[in-house]
């Protein structure tokens, strides 16, 4: 017989690393360069480039850079997480806000992941998969000993805690 636990309803207590500002800064400029470099080089390669080319890879450049300096502050001071012995709690987004609550019985897997830029700033991701139709929970920009120190306890918390996590 299960008994269901009933879980605080309440905000996540902990802030992501502030270095995540600065990774998404980065990933919004890298957007920049893919999105507009093409029609940069388009431009000045071509002789007779019409001139919308130009007029859309200002405008680009200039959505990109609002986008890289005005939004990763806001991410940073929604994005929240937090891990008990009873469920992992992650609140994210920014137009849409994401809530997710997924119980420790539900963990089926944990995994970090350290893309190039965040290698370079010392950053990590903690996916952690549930039995859950909706897919995994993400923490993304943690600080790459706390991702691990978090993978270590999410691990043993799951390996203690009875259920068969489907």
């Amino acid at each position: 017989m299960t008994v269901a636990v009933a879980l605080p309803l309440r905000p996540p207590a902990h802030r992501v690393d502030p270095r995540a500002v600065q990774w998404w800064r980065l990933q919004g400029l890298a957007a920049l360069v893919v999105l507009a470099g093409p029609q940069l080089v388009v431009w000045s390669v071509l002789a007779m480039s019409p001139s919308w080319l130009l007029v859309t890879t200002i405008v680009t450049a200039a959505l990109a850079v609002a986008y890289a300096l005005v939004v990763p502050p806001i991410r940073y001071r929604i994005h929240r997480w937090e891990v008990t012995d009873e469920a992992v709690y992650t609140l994210s987004g920014l137009l849409v806000r994401e809530w997710r609550i997924a119980p420790i019985s539900r963990v089926q897997t944990v995994d970090t992941e350290h893309g190039p830029l965040q290698q370079w700033l010392k950053l990590a991701s903690v996916t952690v998969t549930t039995a859950s139709a909706r897919g995994p929970v993400t923490i993304h920009g943690l600080a790459a000993p706390d991702a691990a120190e978090l993978a270590r306890v999410l691990t043993e918390t799951t390996q203690a805690t009875p259920g068969d996590a489907t």
